[in-house]
């Protein structure tokens, strides 16, 4: 109700309050439009406010002049009411406004032409992708000059043996100190825009097929870029998969048992069983399993490169992966979308995005503090300059840097620049650096023949974070002088504060007290009952699907009284002869039941327990009391946890007597819940969707005329069930109980109550300010307006 209230009114009545001009000579007055007490208002400031809601992208906000001006007479009343409170004047409200004031700048700092120039780039990017190899020569961000020099040549001697015919992937092997890709010959796989940082994607799109790229540096060192080859975007793709699991340190025996295990699901697959059944019976993947082994859309270089080659390999809906094995375990992976590079005009927002976040971002940056370095005379004293480069020492690479005050002399309070002839001060840099240092990156080096990065300059460090200070207080200038640069801003500014004023006199005259005050409320409602009444409804419960096969099926399943039966389990817990106290593995494999039951907060589960004709009837009923405390202990209360102690007669038994399986000896879980929604859920999993809408939908509730266009298709409401076709669905009604029509009681009109009685009060506290603050209005100006 005060989002209602309050987000009407700021969106109908917050407006620009631009300050007036500055008055020059033979320039004439603006004229006044409104007065609140002794507060005028401009014809200019009413007009910019009614046109911005003209153009609202709302059209059920618009409205004429004459009306729109009383919602602007209003919110002014309002707003001089916080002011008159001295609102605006808080440590609070400053601190919320300087907070909206950063936000709203960046979008005034930054290049918005830059900006879009490269997310057009990064698009057109997208289309290509590019497999390279690189060879990184490692030299630290702060290095100085003659290490980094040396780090140069060594990367350009690389490139020369390159050059002259030495394969590439050997040198990477070699000279590489890039731990990760040098041993497979600093290949990079496949890459796309955004893959890379910004320098060495540029390169790669820019270096042709089979050339090396000139050194390129980057916060790591210089790189060698060789472009191997190029290919058309492929797409995005969704799959689904099922894994099982195999641990880098497994055995000989290890292996095989989890070769066995996907070969086996494979060959259920062959034979016709359903991908979701097997993949909730076999995948050791517990986050998507229960999904069916969905997984996310994904492109290129998102995952290990066996499992995308083997998923971009697919091609039709459907189908299947042989089992492929990376570096997880064994995979099957079933094609369910392809998706080709959607239209740069439903990419472009979150190609902006990501074109503001990433290493590009630089480069924006960069761009805005060379356009500001012209528009604002700055000038170094370059003696204080090396003075203050000069404390610099090696604690600064570690990131422990340290000053004391009150500075030197030389350094005290002494301006190392200024910004349009205002000093910023050595204090004032050394307390940013204080701020902002950083231990040293130590870059991965290789195994073989490394060269040594040097520790660092110190003298480069501080150095670099005087640049960085430099084009910080640039911005900072630029962003203290925006209202006076910008209307647009100044304008956006004002109708900021007085949102934030309007907001906390609404709370405290209105939202609070219309939400507090229940003698009020219960006044009110007595004065007005006849607005607070119910219609005739009727108690139902509607089940409508896409054919008449499938709505039987619910309707059987929802026959019975609850909880329903889902047809869903949990993988068996299989025993040891026995054996009744739960393993470690067993309660791990219990997590996906933990999860479920979680997830689903209307489920019960049935523990099922068997034993085999060796064992004591007395072994199942203590396996189903482990499995029932552990799932106590985890959170899961009584009232959700069915027990069934088969005696020794599982439902299903090993074909092979002879043979100890361990089938008969175990744990069965199968789930039921007490929503009817949850059948819906269950039975349209089994269902392709067709545009996005489910299969089934099951929904009960009270409806009154209106609500449900099915159930407004029964000429007359009566308790039973009704069963039709209409649209092309197949609808089941079943009417438990008729309401007829009546008045509501207060606690089912209070919502509705505190709505309406929230409009007296702000209708009563309008009076009162209007009184407080006498309205002049200029009724020339208006019909000016009006015309």
């Amino acid at each position: 109700m005060r989002q209602f209230t309050g987000g009407i009114l700021l969106a109908l009545a917050i407006t620009a309050c631009k300050t007036t001009a500055p008055v020059v000579q033979q320039t004439p007055p603006q004229p006044i439009i409104l007065t609140l007490g002794n507060k005028a208002f401009t014809t200019d400031d009413f007009f910019q406010s009614f046109t911005k809601n003209q153009f609202s992208s709302d059209s059920a906000q618009r409205t004429d002049v004459k009306n729109y001006f009383d919602l602007y007479t209003n919110l002014k009343l309002k707003v001089l009411a916080a002011e008159t409170e001295g609102r605006d004047t808080t440590e609070a409200f400053r601190e919320e406004m300087n907070t909206y004031r950063k936000q709203l700048a960046q979008s005034y700092l930054t290049d918005k032409v830059l900006v879009e120039s490269l997310s057009a780039e990064a698009y057109q990017r997208m289309q290509e992708e590019i497999n390279a190899s690189h060879i990184l020569v490692s030299v630290v961000e702060d290095a100085a000059p003659a290490d980094t020099l040396a780090a140069y040549q060594k990367a350009l001697s690389i490139r020369k043996q390159a050059l002259a015919g030495t394969d590439f992937a050997s040198l990477a092997r070699t000279n590489s100190q890039d731990s990760q890709t040098a041993p497979n010959g600093g290949n990079l796989g496949y890459l796309t825009a955004f893959s890379l940082v910004y320098p060495l994607e540029s390169v790669a799109y820019t270096t042709p097929v089979g050339q090396v790229s000139m050194p390129v540096r980057s916060r790591a060192g210089y790189h060698l870029i060789k472009v191997n080859n190029r290919r058309p975007s492929r797409g995005k793709l969704r799959v689904a998969h099922i894994l099982v699991r195999l641990s880098p340190s497994a055995d000989e025996t290890g292996q095989k048992a989890a070769q066995d295990r996907i070969d086996a699901a494979y060959t259920r697959l062959q034979k016709g069983e359903a991908f979701e059944t097997v993949c909730q019976e076999v995948s050791d993947d517990v986050t998507s399993r229960t999904n069916g082994g969905l997984l996310p859309i994904f492109g290129v270089d998102k995952q290990v490169p066996a499992f995308e080659e083997a998923a971009f390999g697919l091609t039709k809906p459907g189908e299947l992966s042989k089992p492929i094995r990376t570096n997880y375990g064994w995979h099957i992976i079933k094609l369910v979308e392809r998706k080709g590079l959607e239209p740069y005009a439903d990419l472009a927002p979150s190609l902006r995005q990501r074109v503001m976040t990433d290493t590009r971002a630089d480069v924006l940056r960069q761009a805005t503090v060379q356009r500001l370095k012209k528009e604002y005379a700055i000038q170094e004293d370059k003696v204080v300059v090396e003075t203050a480069l000069a404390k610099a020492d090696s604690n600064l690479l570690r990131g422990q840097w340290r000053y004391t005050e009150p500075l030197d002399p030389a350094l005290q309070n002494k301006p190392l620049f200024t910004i349009s002839g205002k000093p910023v001060t050595a204090n004032q840099f050394f307390a940013y650096v204080r701020q902002k240092q950083l231990p040293q990156r130590n870059p991965a080096l290789a195994n073989t023949n490394p060269v040594t990065p040097s520790a660092g300059s110190p003298a480069v460090s501080m150095r670099r974070l005087l640049d960085r200070f430099e084009g910080d207080q640039l911005i900072a200038t630029e962003e203290a002088n925006l209202d006076k640069k910008s209307s647009e801003f100044r304008s956006l500014l004002n109708e900021i504060r007085d949102g934030v004023l309007l907001s906390q006199v609404m709370e405290q005259n209105v939202w609070e007290r219309s939400m507090t005050d229940s003698t009020g409320q219960r006044q009110y409602f007595d004065q007005n009952k006849d607005k607070y009444r119910f219609p005739e409804r009727a108690v139902a419960t509607i089940i409508v699907a896409q054919n008449d096969d499938l709505l039987k099926q619910a309707r059987e399943m929802l026959a019975v009284k609850p909880p329903y039966q889902l047809k869903r389990s949990a993988a068996d817990l299989l025993y040891d002869r026995n054996q009744t106290a739960l393993t470690a593995p067993q309660r791990e494999n219990m997590y996906d039941v933990l999860v479920t039951l979680a997830r689903n907060p209307d489920y019960v589960v049935e523990v099922s327990g068997a034993h085999d004709a060796a064992e004591r009837d007395s072994v199942s009923a203590g396996r189903i009391r482990a499995v029932v405390s552990y799932l106590q202990k985890s959170g899961i209360s009584l009232n959700r946890i069915a027990e069934k102690d088969y005696q020794g007669a599982p439902p299903r038994r090993t074909t092979d007597a002879t043979k100890d399986t361990g089938v008969q000896r175990r744990i069965s879980f199968q789930y039921f819940s007490n929503a009817k929604t949850d059948i819906a859920k269950v039975l349209n999993s089994n269902y392709q969707l067709t545009s996005g809408n489910p299969a089934l939908t099951v929904t009960e509730g009270i409806f009154a005329e209106g609500n449900n266009q099915f159930l407004d298709s029964i000429d007359q409401w009566k308790e039973g069930t009704t069963t039709f076709n209409r649209d092309g669905k197949s609808v089941s009604i079943t009417i438990s109980r008729i309401e007829q029509a009546r008045g509501k009681t207060f606690a089912e009109a209070r919502g509705a109550v505190i709505n309406d009685y929230q409009t007296v009060l702000e209708q009563q506290w309008i009076a009162q300010l209007r009184q407080k603050y006498p309205v002049k209005v200029n009724e020339d100006e208006i019909r000016k307006l009006a015309k």
